[in-house]
């Protein structure tokens, strides 16, 4: 011994990029790393920022491990420190090498604390070994495992459980639910928060209930929404005869059949028709007016749903309304998504005539800017305010105890911003 720590720099190559982008299992594979080489672990905390990097550290009673990763390079770099020499920290080197499937990994050992160059002193340490003794031992460890919603510059962080209960990579998409702290059981669509158990309510009363409040509705189609709470608010309303929802992704819909049965509760609702296939398709070779409302529940137009935000899909979508017939669809955040927001709007106007088109916003927590938008379109000019009973709307939400959706949440979600209204 000639110094008091042992110190390796740490280069992964090769790395298995699903690994390299993957925190629950890096984190728990690092934990067992450390457990292994001999350590105490205390705790850890671990990020993913999306839409790729995992950095995250583990503390040990002898120090720390350490990493951060560059999935798109395959490449990993670690730090592991011990205090003393009974941890050997190029055990928790080798583990780590075969359990990100590394092709081959380098490590440079430097001794922290050189005794050649250090003078120890005396000083009584009698009471602190008596505080020592009276602490609780804490039992497990503590885990700050964090998933991270972002862009370049903005960025939602949830801490969760540290597993992901759910992980598959569809054909289309990796879907994930985590169990969160602050909002329970999380649905994640590429990395993106899509819905959680706190706060789905408001996204699923909302894209359904204002153009179901306004219009004389028994039909209707809904494009997307694999989670299955716009088509449970649909099938709150006795008088519809007929849903029919197209979900591409068979994995969303299985996922929160498991893990979200008070979101997927109508799926075996003799009313809906499900359709897993492409929603583009499905319109297109849609007879002229098929429903009386078509509600576009997508998420954001990249992946599988980029085509959902399109001139030649949304004309399809008017031509399989009724006279009558209403569109309803998410329309991003005029804060986050301000240039795919102005241009959803031009297309609507284009498609709907501009005194047809209405923009309302909810406040959905889980979504970036907190500050999101929906479409009212009418094709055969129905007005969300001119033609809304409060009364009629009052009686419903009442009557099915809504947490979000009233009469009074009707009228004031059309009462635009004045920044908002300038954009649209």
């Amino acid at each position: 011994m000639n110094s008091l720590g042992r110190h390796i720099l740490v280069e992964y190559y090769g790395c298995d990029p699903n690994v390299m982008n993957d925190v629950s299992y890096i984190e728990t594979e690092m934990v067992q790393a450390a457990t292994d080489a001999g350590a105490t672990v205390i705790n850890s905390t671990f990020h993913h920022f999306s839409p790729w990097v995992v950095s995250g550290v583990v503390v040990i009673q002898e120090s720390h491990l350490a990493i951060h990763t560059w999935p798109e390079y395959q490449y990993a770099s670690v730090d592991i420190f011990t205090c003393g020499h009974e941890v050997n920290p190029w055990v928790a080197y080798k583990i780590l090498l075969e359990k990100f499937k590394a092709e081959n990994g380098s490590a440079i050992e430097l001794g922290r604390g050189q005794l050649d160059v250090l003078e120890k002193i005396n000083f009584s340490v009698e009471d602190m070994r008596v505080q020592a003794a009276q602490r609780k031992n804490p039992g497990r460890y503590s885990r700050n495992v964090w998933i991270t919603d972002k862009d370049e510059n903005i960025a939602l962080s949830l801490r969760h459980t540290g597993e992901r209960i759910f992980n598959v990579k569809s054909d289309y998409q990796m879907v994930e639910v985590f169990d969160t702290y602050a909002f329970g059981k999380t649905l994640y669509i590429d990395k993106m928060a899509m819905t959680s158990d706190k706060d789905e309510f408001v996204y699923h009363e909302m894209i359904v209930h204002p153009a179901m409040q306004t219009g004389n509705i028994k039909n209707v189609l809904v494009i997307g929404g694999g989670d299955g709470g716009a088509i449970r608010e649909v099938l709150r309303y006795q008088n519809v005869e007929k849903v029919v929802m197209v979900e591409i992704d068979k994995v969303v819909i299985d996922a929160c059949k498991q893990f979200f049965p008070q979101i997927a509760s109508e799926f075996d609702n003799p009313k809906l028709q499900l359709i897993v296939g492409d929603g583009i398709d499905y319109i297109k070779n849609t007879a002229d007016k098929s429903f009386d409302l078509i509600i576009v529940d997508s998420s954001d137009p990249v992946g599988p749903s980029e085509g959902l935000f399109s001139y030649d899909f949304y004309r399809n979508v008017y031509r399989c309304l009724t006279s009558a017939g209403i569109m309803v669809a998410q329309s991003e955040s005029p804060h986050f998504n301000r240039d795919t927001f102005i241009e959803i709007y031009k297309c609507y106007r284009e498609i709907f005539n501009k005194s047809n088109v209405h923009c309302y916003l909810a406040f959905i927590p889980t979504y970036p800017t907190g500050n999101w938008s929906f479409s009212f379109c009418s094709k055969g000019g129905l007005h969300p305010l001119e033609d809304f009973n409060a009364d009629k709307a009052k009686l419903f939400s009442d009557k099915n105890k809504l947490k979000y959706y009233n009469e009074k949440v009707h009228a004031g979600a059309f009462a635009l911003p004045t920044f908002v209204k300038e954009m649209v």
